[in-house]
């Protein structure tokens, strides 16, 4: 079942057309990698998917419920982490939570039980200085347990380790992981790493339309002839070895060799250097990433 459908949506800023007939489906109960370089239209999808933003053609809808722009009777199943929270910084985040909570209607106790769990969970539980003096990776955190506050079925996350150190993506990543237990997440982003590491589903935007879409096992297999066999051998002469009964290979550093196609099979290139008794340092399979699989795509 999808939990987020896009039909044929448009959107244009004077003379530029951002979103060209940008046709998606997101799986319920998946981590959906909404990928596409900067400036390719994401932030722009997601506020028509909140109703922050008119389109000018096309329909958006949540759970079967029309997302109407103004009126977005949907965000009430939706959970919002923009790529630069903004808070009050006097507050601290226990505060700034029980704000949040009277702002959606919910009752005291349900404040305190959502506040509890859900700083725990993104490890803000013992923090209780002011949020002025917190770092871009807490607030992060924070705006994760403030989205998450309501149960939304939906959590849409713009962007949200692009400003991170390697530590602070890490956490994120991993909350992120976490939620899908209770949320279908949508992780807008164009760090490739990040989407590989965790999601189960991704999309490619491009030239405002979906370029490929599929989970990430499906859209590696589609490229599965991107397989390479990787040799790294001991001297000059092996390689030269080599190069004579795989004239195709690429080498690199003087001793790696990458043999890539269909006709080049790995268990043949290791019954080879046991027949010739090659001393092998190294010999792996390389498997297409998301990265040159998103090249590919886009590039077509």
């Amino acid at each position: 079942m999808s939990i987020l459908s896009i039909k044929g949506l448009e959107k244009s800023f004077g003379d530029k057309r951002v979103l060209r007939g940008l046709d998606m489906e997101v799986p319920e109960h998946s981590v959906f990698g909404f990928v596409g370089r900067n400036g390719a239209g994401k932030t722009t999808a997601m506020k028509a998917v909140l109703g922050l933003l008119g389109c000018d053609k096309g329909e958006i809808f949540v759970m079967g419920e029309r997302v109407r722009y103004g009126a977005a009777k949907t965000n009430r199943l939706i959970g919002y982490l923009p790529d630069v929270p903004e808070f009050y910084p006097f507050m601290t985040a226990a505060e700034y939570m029980y704000l949040s909570g009277e702002c959606l209607g919910m009752t005291k106790r349900e404040i305190s039980l959502r506040t509890g769990e859900l700083l725990s969970m993104v490890g803000l539980s013992e923090e209780n200085h002011r949020i002025g003096g917190y770092s871009r990776g807490m607030k992060q955190r924070l705006g994760i347990a403030q989205a998450l506050l309501p149960e939304p079925k939906l959590l849409i996350c713009d962007e949200p380790t692009s400003a991170l150190d390697p530590i602070g993506r890490r956490e994120i990543l991993e909350i992120l992981q976490a939620v899908r237990a209770e949320s279908t997440v949508i992780f807008s982003t164009h760090i490739l790493s990040d989407v590989e590491r965790i999601c189960t589903d991704v999309a490619f935007l491009e030239g405002g339309v979906i370029a490929s879409s599929g989970t990430v096992v499906e859209l590696k297999a589609r490229h599965a002839s991107a397989d390479a066999t990787v040799l790294e051998v001991e001297n000059s002469a092996d390689v030269a070895l080599f190069l004579k009964a795989y004239p195709m290979a690429t080498v690199k550093d003087g001793n790696i060799l990458r043999l890539c196609g269909g006709d080049v099979k790995t268990k043949d290139v290791i019954a080879f250097v046991a027949e010739k008794g090659i001393p092998v340092l190294r010999i792996e399979k390389e498997e297409p990433t998301l990265e040159s699989v998103f090249l590919e795509e886009v590039s077509l």
